[in-house]
């Protein structure tokens, strides 16, 4: 499991005075991309040789609003797989690990032709492995 440490800033919340639920998808985004450097995955090297990784499906349970000057955690792990995809448990703890989100999230590999793809073999291995 992936740990990724944010503080909430004043122009992330809306109205109610608490994170915008839209900003939590940025969250999830940034966690998503240090984990996959903490596995060693270079991305940008990947969007380099013309694949990509998509999110095709998000699902997102709120369970507490995040306010101003809080430090949120978000955690990051594989949960299961396909030739094309993956999906990766991403939550969102508050101060004293309260939840505050819960997230599924679907990637798919698209190929330079801009279809589905096999996940390469190497990033296949790095991606799943246990941490």
């Amino acid at each position: 499991m992936h740990t990724t440490s944010l503080h909430v800033r004043t122009y992330e919340c809306d109205a109610y005075g608490h994170v915008n639920n839209a900003v939590y998808l940025n969250y999830l985004e940034y966690a998503r991309g240090l984990f996959l450097e903490s596995r060693g995955l270079d991305y940008q090297a990947l969007i380099a040789s013309g694949f990509g990784i998509f999110v095709s499906e998000a699902k997102l349970q709120y369970r507490s609003p995040s306010l101003p000057g809080e430090d949120l955690t978000v955690l990051t792990e594989p949960f299961d797989s396909g030739a094309a995809w993956a999906v990766l448990k991403q939550t969102i703890l508050g101060p004293q690990e309260r939840p505050v989100l819960e997230a599924s999230m679907k990637l798919v590999w698209v190929g330079p032709e801009g279809r589905p793809t096999r996940i390469p073999p190497e990033w296949r291995e790095k991606l799943l492995k246990e941490a």
